[in-house]
């Protein structure tokens, strides 16, 4: 029966060792996931914050091509009055030679 016992009492303590090492691993294994999960919360919040600044970048395009485009209708309108008034002094300057050329003759 004292084999029956020390067999016993070593089944026992091999149990508990062996309880003790998978409770070991299963919380070294639960660690891992809480990292893992920490990880992807990181990387979730990291996505979410370049969606945003691409979001916000989208916007700034947007507004900046709708200036860029009011700012070229203003250069073409500069533009155009600015040949109008080129005209205008070229044609002031050939009267007023005119006015001149035949103040001289007479």
């Amino acid at each position: 029966m004292n084999d029956r016992v020390s067999n016993s009492a070593a089944m026992t303590e091999s149990s508990a060792v062996e309880i003790e090492i998978a409770t070991r691993r299963l919380m070294s294994a639960l660690d891992a996931l809480e990292s893992a999960v920490e990880r992807r919360r990181d990387a979730d919040r990291d996505e979410n914050e370049l969606a945003a600044r691409i979001q916000a970048l989208g916007a700034d395009r947007s507004r900046l091509a709708d200036e860029l485009d009011g700012a070229l209708v203003k250069a073409r309108k500069l533009e155009r009055t600015n040949r109008e008034i080129t005209d205008r002094l070229d044609s002031a300057i050939v009267t007023i030679r005119s006015v001149l050329d035949t103040g001289e003759d007479g």
